[in-house]
């Protein structure tokens, strides 16, 4: 990134546009992604694909780990969080053409256990042109210098979030687009204020969402939870670490995964006033957009 970029982020809690990838590796990129969609409709493990694509795939597909390790992503994130980074989550976020589908106003880090931390970003790389009519993400500005707010769990149809949690009270005027062309990344801070529309456009939308923290944000963190050293070093020893996938759906990563997923859950489930867990219906987005 510039360091007008890096600014802008630390000021406002986002940035739009970050160039990271190519013409030709975003090709290659949707490709191996409608391949898997194409060729292992049926998942595995007991899980189907969708889950893996919106919950910790990078522990079970080697794609999903390999783009978190990009260097161009790890370069722009270290300007914000500095060199030493893990990789928490990594997920696709699809909208398909047409979809009536929105993401209400939320903050990231409202349910994730990881209370009012700094050193945790979302790094959200467009695959797809990610257009205003495509729906891509809104940001209010400088709304992470606040707290964490309550947010209402309505558990709305049309709402993409685990619990339709929404904060009240957004003054849309206030939002700023952010829209990306395939290929680019904006960043998010945990606690700005975002939301997402629905996509009129006549294309898929889709986007890799990557949650990357430090070694720090498990220093004062209730529970167990687990993430993947990509830069640096962990010397703080508070995250259970993980190396990645030995290959596609293999079955220790299978077994691993679900040991995972019960440890998180807990955390995901603390407060809600209804059933939740880390995954629901088929395209249902948990965290963001």
């Amino acid at each position: 990134m510039t360091e007008e970029q890096r600014q802008s982020y630390h000021q406002n809690g986002f940035v739009a546009g970050v160039g990271v990838f190519d013409t030709s590796q975003i090709a290659d990129a949707r490709q191996q992604i409608e391949a898997l969609e194409r060729d292992h409709t049926a998942g595995a493990g007991g899980h189907d694909l969708n889950q893996f694509f919106r919950v910790n795939g990078h522990l079970v597909i080697p794609l999903l780990a390999d783009l978190a390790r990009t260097p161009a992503i790890l370069d722009a994130v270290e300007g914000v969080l500095g060199p030493n980074l893990l990789v928490w989550s990594v997920e696709f976020f699809i909208k398909e053409a047409g979809s009536d589908k929105t993401v209400s106003w939320h903050q990231d880090l409202t349910y994730w256990g990881m209370g009012e931390t700094d050193g945790e970003v979302t790094a959200w790389v467009a695959l797809s042109d990610v257009s205003i009519e495509a729906g891509c993400m809104r940001f209010i500005p400088g709304s992470h210098h606040g707290r964490i707010v309550d947010h209402e769990d309505t558990f709305g149809a049309d709402n993409l979030l685990s619990r339709g949690q929404q904060i009240a009270d957004v003054n849309e005027a206030d939002a700023v687009h952010g829209p990306l062309r395939p290929g680019e990344m904006s960043l998010h801070h945990g606690r700005c204020f975002h939301a997402s529309g629905a996509n009129k456009s006549s294309d898929r939308r889709i986007g890799l969402a990557i949650r990357y923290v430090t070694p720090e944000v498990r220093d004062d963190a209730p529970g167990r939870d687990y993430a993947m050293l990509v830069r640096g070093v962990d010397a703080a020893r508070g995250w259970i670490n993980v190396a990645g996938p030995r290959g596609l759906f293999a079955a220790p990563d299978l077994a691993f995964y679900d040991r995972v997923m019960a440890d998180q859950s807990a955390t995901l489930a603390a407060g809600a006033t209804g059933d939740v867990s880390m995954y629901g219906a088929a395209g249902e987005e948990g965290a963001s957009q």
